[in-house]
């Protein structure tokens, strides 16, 4: 997939509110300060899109960029260890979840993963919330840039394995990526295509 056009349309914290076009819409989301726009504006070949922070949870609202007019790319706020209140870390928590169990025009959702360290409870509990309400997600893992090949799988591999020795059958379908480097562009952008497809042909039924 080329990307021709990427453009910010809406900020806002109301699920209802969000854009009503049925087309097809994949959300971003990970613990605070794990690569999410860097990652972003790499996919979409785009220095500032997404605004980039030092400070974690710097990004507190659903923010919609729709792309080459057929796609929504959705930035939703970091969980975890936001340096926000804890008044307002509930606030954007309930809008999250709201976005999630609301959103129809939602088909898949990215949870991003810093590939340098183990297994966090934060990501089991939330992915392992996502598939108790049956809603789809791939696992990104990024960064890639800081470690040896060699690690990099071994990280992976023992971080689907702790999934699947959890509550899993079979892990999630996964992509590596590195924001600096393009690691992973290619397979992100090629996924989505395809889900694309399937979207369009199903509405056209």
């Amino acid at each position: 997939m080329k990307i021709k056009s990427a453009r910010f349309v809406m900020s806002n914290s109301d699920v209802t509110k969000c854009p009503s076009e049925p087309l097809p819409e994949y959300a971003f989301i990970g613990r605070s300060n794990v690569g999410k726009s860097s990652l972003i504006n790499m996919l979409m070949d785009r220095k500032h899109l997404a605004k980039t922070s030092g400070r974690p949870g710097k990004t507190q609202l659903i923010n919609h960029f729709k792309v080459n007019d057929n796609w929504f790319l959705v930035d939703l706020p970091g969980y975890g260890y936001a340096r926000v209140s804890k008044k307002d870390k509930n606030t954007f928590q309930k809008y999250i979840t709201n976005y999630f169990e609301q959103r129809e025009q939602l088909v898949c959702s990215f949870v991003l993963v810093d590939i340098r360290h183990e297994p966090q409870k934060v990501d089991m509990e939330f992915m392992e919330w996502m598939g108790e309400n049956g809603i789809p997600f791939c696992i990104i893992f990024t960064k890639a840039d800081k470690l040896k090949p060699n690690v990099i799988l071994k990280n992976v591999d023992a971080y689907l394995q702790e999934m699947i020795n959890g509550i899993w059958e079979e892990a999630p379908q996964h992509f590596i990526t590195s924001s600096s480097k393009s690691i992973g562009r290619d397979e992100l952008l090629n996924f989505i295509h395809e889900v694309n497809k399937g979207f369009s042909k199903e509405n056209a039924l």
